[in-house]
């Protein structure tokens, strides 16, 4: 029995489609339509029942399911009991967010390649609510983001959190000046991305003030926001690790604004599946980072 057909009838079970079981596998819709061919001719039976939407399980299928999810954990397994770290090969889709980039990714990639230097990472960096949305539909391996992701069948690991800072240029001339929330309605605020949780946190928080909020203008991409601060575009809300080289350097001041900003939840989501070991090994190795670059002790 091939195994190669054996996770694409998988990954078909899951996703209810060959297109998406073909886009998860980087392969051709042809090729996995061949492959599930191929299976149920070996096997005598068929898997799925076409569907003009897409396909569904069959009797068989579905009872076919749960042994083939523990036969591909079982060929995993067998590949790491007997190979080194060194040898293990294989490409991880990793989704992450802007602030984890900015933080400590590098250092959790430095140290994926020193225990997996063959394990291959395929990147792709999103909000968090577009990531969780991939993970949730097992279009990644890895989900690294602000979580956890409440959707059946993930499994959701504490990352630690992450402080959020105000700061403006030094032209707006705040540095000095203890500040209330509702001081900054006199000024643009840069911040993250529209429906974001740190942008309903801070809604929520003028709400409770019983404010308006300012004029906001929002961004998934963090390095613009912080450019714009630093020319003085509007005061900012941002991680604190993006932006604390330019506040040591001076073209951001840190402001001391009442109330304090929730610090982010982060989170490593993977799919709680039997198969499922590289995603688990790498999601203590992103606690490990976390941690390391926080200053927090594991």
């Amino acid at each position: 029995m091939n195994l190669r057909f054996v996770e694409t009838f998988v990954w078909v079970a899951r996703l209810g489609s060959f297109r998406a079981a073909a886009d998860r596998l980087n392969a051709t819709q042809a090729a996995v339509s061949n492959r599930i061919a191929s299976l149920e001719a070996e096997m005598g039976c068929e898997l799925f029942e076409r569907l003009p939407g897409g396909v569904r399980l069959s009797t068989i299928g579905q009872r076919a399911l749960q042994p083939a999810e523990e036969l591909l954990k079982a060929a995993t397994s067998f590949k790491v009991a007997i190979g080194s770290p060194q040898q293990l090969r294989a490409t991880v889709t990793i989704g992450t967010i802007d602030s984890i980039v900015h933080a400590w990714l590098p250092n959790f990639i430095e140290r994926v390649k020193e225990r997996f230097p063959s394990l291959g990472l395929d990147l792709n960096v999103d909000t968090s609510l577009a990531i969780g949305r991939e993970v949730s539909e097992r279009r990644l391996d890895l989900a690294l983001l602000m979580g956890p992701v409440l959707s059946p069948g993930l499994k959701n690991i504490d990352l630690g959190s992450m402080e959020c800072v105000w700061v403006a240029a030094p032209s707006f001339g705040l540095g000095d000046s203890r500040l209330n929330l509702e001081d900054l309605r006199a000024y643009p605020v840069l911040t993250f991305s529209r429906n974001s949780v740190p942008h309903i946190w801070l809604l929520r928080q003028f709400e409770e003030l019983g404010v308006s909020p300012p004029v906001i203008s929002n961004s998934n991409s963090l390095s613009a926001m912080s450019r714009l601060a630093c020319d003085g575009v509007g005061v900012a809300l941002l991680p604190l690790p993006l932006v604390a080289p330019m506040i040591a350097s001076g073209v951001l001041q840190l402001l001391s604004i009442t109330p304090q900003f929730p610090a982010l939840k982060l989170h490593a989501v993977y799919a709680d599946d039997p198969e499922n070991l590289i995603p688990s090994m790498l999601s203590v190795i992103a606690r490990e980072a976390s941690l390391h670059t926080m200053g927090v002790s594991a």
